[in-house]
């Protein structure tokens, strides 16, 4: 009988993938494509039914490529976990939110364990994939596998090997970011690494779960407090009367030691806003501030209503207050070209609004509507923009023609520099 690496190295292991989010649904169409048989596990069984018929609602997976592979029998998606007892080798990749104390919110991973130990077969790999505080590995995955009785580098092989997902990144993608993986034992390791290094050319293997949860920490704490460093840079050049995307332009022509970063109205998405408190919750419990990581969330956290003062100054400017202002935001997403709405700053910028008595409207051709206070707010299809007192620009989608909103706004609040090529500026605040 074949060994487990000699079934992952001759493609002949079957891939579980529990969770097909913006994280698991990629990874679990990778394997497939590279000749594994895939089980993808999904509590929602609206997401497996969409899966089921070949209909994606990841913007990284296209339908006709899942489709196909659904049809074939290379993936096969379901919501019952004892499907699991087929499997090789299994991704963990559930979210980990902060729970509203600011605490990680470990729920789902501890969910997705408690489902799949039942299931789980003596000699499989046990890889997972969210991102979390280092040490939760351990804590939460090996002691409960070896309390059920599965001992470690023997009757299981675990590992952490973070998802490093950008969703609606034109270059990088699932197969070709390169994977950081950290095994709990050298065997452990080797096991993850033969199995990533099937799909994925560039493998980085570290010395542990610690190290490997530990990178994916340091690689979005160091984005958020550059970020929280750029906004204040902003905050600072607003106060000079300096033009700061003038002065990032300068900064980034020097090719050495200077990496640009650029302002914008708070941080959004599954990892930025969230990854690095992980870190200084887990620091705070061993009685260590993590004062740079802090003071970065303080910083990128108030941009919300810094951008909402900025608004309230540009309409004064013409005579003109938020309250009764007919004001349309440009786009909810957090970032470009994208219907992601995690942690997006443009609900607080919208919330923010809404309190101070705006006649509030939005257009973002990739987020038709959005929940706020238990109404659904949908979208304007085809703005008149000119009708509006304010357009502030949220998100800087690439398919928004910002020639033509200019020519007709009476007032622009652009807070990502997108029009930064319109030649009459006349009627554009920039953050």
């Amino acid at each position: 009988m074949k060994s487990l690496k000699e079934r992952i190295v001759a493609r002949e292991a079957t891939v579980a993938v529990v969770g097909l989010g913006y994280v698991g649904l990629p990874l679990a169409c990778a394997f497939a494509t590279k000749g594994y048989k895939v089980i993808g596990v999904d509590l929602s069984e609206k997401k497996v039914e969409s899966l089921k018929k070949g209909e994606s609602y990841i913007i990284d997976v296209k339908s006709e490529m899942l489709k196909a592979l659904v049809d074939s029998g290379a993936f096969a998606p379901t919501t019952d976990f004892s499907a699991l007892r087929n499997a090789d080798c299994i991704s963990i990749c559930v979210p980990t939110p902060l729970a509203k104390t600011g605490e990680p919110d470990v729920s789902y991973m501890i969910n997705a364990r408690d489902y799949i130990l039942p299931h789980l077969q003596k000699g499989t790999l046990f890889v997972l994939e969210s991102t979390t505080y280092p040490g939760s590995t351990k804590e939460l995955m090996i002691k409960p596998l070896q309390k059920a009785g599965f001992e470690l580098g023997k009757d299981v092989f675990v590992a952490f090997s973070p998802e490093r997902v950008d969703p609606g990144n034109p270059k990088y993608n699932t197969l070709n970011t390169p994977k950081v993986v950290g095994g709990a034992t050298k065997e452990c390791t080797e096991l993850a690494v033969a199995l990533y290094s099937s799909i994925i050319p560039l493998i980085v293997p570290v010395s542990s779960c610690e190290a490997a949860e530990m990178a994916k920490l340091l690689e979005n704490t160091f984005r958020s407090i550059n970020i929280g460093l750029v906004n204040e840079i902003a905050i600072m050049c607003r106060y000079l009367g300096i033009d700061v995307w003038e002065v990032i332009k300068a900064a980034s022509s020097k090719p050495f030691g200077f990496m640009p970063f650029y302002p914008g109205p708070g941080i959004g998405g599954h990892c930025i806003p969230i990854d690095p408190l992980y870190l200084s919750w887990k620091l705070r419990t061993l009685h260590y501030k993590a004062r740079f990581i802090e003071l970065a969330d303080d910083i990128n956290s108030a941009m919300p209503d810094y951008v909402v003062n900025l608004i309230g100054e540009a309409l004064n400017d013409h005579r003109k207050s938020i309250k009764g202002s007919k004001l349309l935001l440009l786009g909810m997403a957090y970032k470009k070209d994208i219907d992601d709405l995690r942690e997006s700053p443009s609900l607080l910028v919208y919330d923010r609004l809404r309190q101070k008595g705006a006649d509030l409207y939005y257009y973002d051709p990739f987020i038709k509507s959005f929940r706020y206070n238990d109404e659904t707010v949908t979208g304007v299809k085809d703005p008149d923009f000119g009708s509006y007192d304010c357009l502030v620009i949220l998100t800087d989608h690439s398919c928004f023609d910002y020639d033509k909103i200019s020519k007709s706004a009476k007032l622009i609040v652009d807070t990502r520099n997108a029009a930064k090529n319109v030649k009459e500026r006349g009627n554009i605040v920039t953050l």
